[in-house]
């Protein structure tokens, strides 16, 4: 028999999915780093955990990541093998929960309204019925909610809730997302809801995600000889039927327009990501909107798209990705070479950088929220330089102050939609002046939040599978919530362990309702 040192590892996708995956084959599975080779479409790994840029020409990331302590369990039990960039007697784990003690999240203006009044967002302005209808859509099987929309289980009023405006930016959700989605969320982190207003509970990276965390896995990984095979996009893959088993023969892909196979033999391991929730970001500037990309021209969608077609049980990709009107939305960055604006928010919500978490303006035509974070928050960022990151969920409504919508917007008009919001107007020409915005365009950034039937998402180890899994955000993980990278941590975890036979234990999934006291503190909330 073959030893797992001499076995080969093929993962497609440079996400924090097979990152992990890598990490855990070296770690816990026996494999030689030089056998695993992670094959990326683009020229950097880090999927959606990104951060780039510079000073001139602006810093920019797609999104940011809010983790708890409690629920990231997968995660921090693979960023604890990792060496910090800065410390290598520290690892990854230990520096972001270091960084976490010294700056806690407190926030002071959670929601604020169309006069500028920062809201008393402790009351979550629940009704009875509201109460009653959130303890139903708790107690509700799966099966019987099916497809149903969040908009299915609940009367007008809780969309007017304090406590919709927080829960929803919070976590992404538009009203017509699927129902079990918001419920398995509700059970996932029910010990939020009496610090919701505050997101106490938020865990952050010392830097954005791609410098604080892929950037160690990626230079463990190589120190370990695996090889990344970027700007090389996998476009097919060759099953071997065996009666009812079946597995990878080999993958076809394309590097920099060049046809490349790899073959698969019946001992080695592929394990591919599917879909891609940044598929097709594209970037504004300051003069400029980013475009809406609606013909898939990143490869993820389309290699699943392919698979499917060949194999039966691997989900059915247009679920999730057949309607960009439902799952787009549109985040941007701001670099402030001034720190008339970092200082001017301080003052009005009482929260130095780092410490705020996100700010909503509930009443904004574009469901406007903002953070910003301690700095430095990318690598290279000079002291008198200075960040912030939101996002719009209504991209399609015009704005309050500028007369477009939002995905219609240069960089320019988003900054003056926000001063306009904050009221600063003493400060406006000089934040202006002294301001880049980049505006990027998701349209598959919820997509994961998407109505599904139970077979449209397939499990980590497809039925019959031998030699292969899948990772990623639209794979089906019992009770566990997408759009999170526990997941993706996770599903690796499944993946690797299930296809090597060994009984690693992965830590459970964290139920707030399971623990007495969290319990207790949010049926208190609950009920008023």
């Amino acid at each position: 028999m073959q030893r797992n040192e001499e076995r080969q590892a093929y993962l497609v996708g440079g996400g924090i999915g097979s990152l992990s995956a890598a990490v855990l084959l070296i770690r816990d599975g026996g494999f030689h780093g030089r056998n695993i080779r992670i094959i990326e479409e683009l020229s950097l790994a880090g999927g959606a955990l990104d951060g780039s840029g510079d000073p001139g020409k602006g810093f920019v990331s797609r999104g940011g990541r809010m983790l708890t302590e409690e629920t990231y369990v997968c995660l921090w039990n693979v960023l604890d093998s990792i060496p910090s960039l800065d410390d290598s007697g520290k690892s990854v784990k230990q520096q972001t929960w270091a960084f976490n003690d010294e700056w806690r999240s407190n926030s002071k203006a959670r929601l604020i309204d169309r006069d500028r009044r920062i809201l008393d967002a402790s009351d979550l302005g629940f009704n009875l019925q509201d109460r009653l209808e959130m303890m139903r859509l708790l107690a509700t099987p799966e099966r019987v909610l099916h497809t149903r929309r969040i908009e299915d289980c609940f009367s007008p009023h809780f969309f007017e809730t304090n406590f919709w405006a927080m829960w929803r930016t919070t976590f992404a959700f538009q009203n017509w997302h699927s129902a079990i989605e918001l419920k398995r969320y509700m059970l996932r982190f029910l010990q939020e809801f009496p610090r919701i207003h505050t997101l106490a509970g938020v865990r952050r990276t010392s830097l954005n995600q791609y410098d604080a965390i892929v950037r160690p896995m990626e230079r463990w990984l190589r120190d370990q000889g695996v090889v990344f095979d970027l700007e090389t996009r996998v476009v097919d893959v060759d099953f071997v039927e065996q009666g009812a088993q079946r597995r990878v023969g080999a993958l076809h892909a394309l590097r920099r327009g060049d046809p490349v196979t790899y073959r698969v033999d019946p001992s080695d391991l592929a394990l591919i990501t599917i879909g891609s929730m940044t598929a097709d970001a594209t970037y504004g500037d300051d003069d400029h909107a980013p475009a809406l990309v609606r013909d898939k021209r990143d490869g993820a969608w389309t290699l699943w798209e392919s698979m499917a077609r060949k194999t039966p049980g691997l989900g059915r990709p247009n679920a999730f990705c057949g309607n960009v009107d439902e799952s787009k939305w549109e985040s941007f960055t701001m670099t402030m070479r001034s720190p008339a604006l970092v200082r001017r928010i301080e003052e009005f919500t009482g929260n130095a950088p780092g410490t705020g978490g996100l700010m909503t303006f509930k009443d904004s035509n574009w469901l406007m929220s903002i953070v910003v974070p301690r700095p430095p928050h990318f690598a290279g960022q000079p002291s008198d330089v200075f960040t912030l990151w939101g996002y719009g969920l209504f991209i399609d409504n015009k704005g309050d102050y500028i007369d477009k919508t939002m995905a219609q917007a240069t960089g320019r008009e988003i900054l003056v939609e926000l001063m306009q919001h904050l009221r600063f107007d003493d400060i406006r020409e000089e934040v202006q002046k002294t301001t880049t915005t980049i505006p990027v365009m998701m349209p598959y950034i919820t997509s994961e939040f998407e109505r599904r039937e139970k077979a449209d998402r397939p499990p980590v180890i497809p039925e019959g599978a031998t030699n292969f899994a899948l990772l990623g955000q639209y794979v089906e993980i019992p009770e566990d919530v997408v759009f999170t990278v526990e997941y993706s941590v996770r599903g690796a975890m499944h993946a690797v362990y299930g296809l090597l036979g060994r009984d690693n234990e992965i830590p459970p999934i964290y139920h707030g309702i399971a623990d007495p006291a969290a319990a207790l503190a949010s049926l208190r909330t609950l009920m008023g």
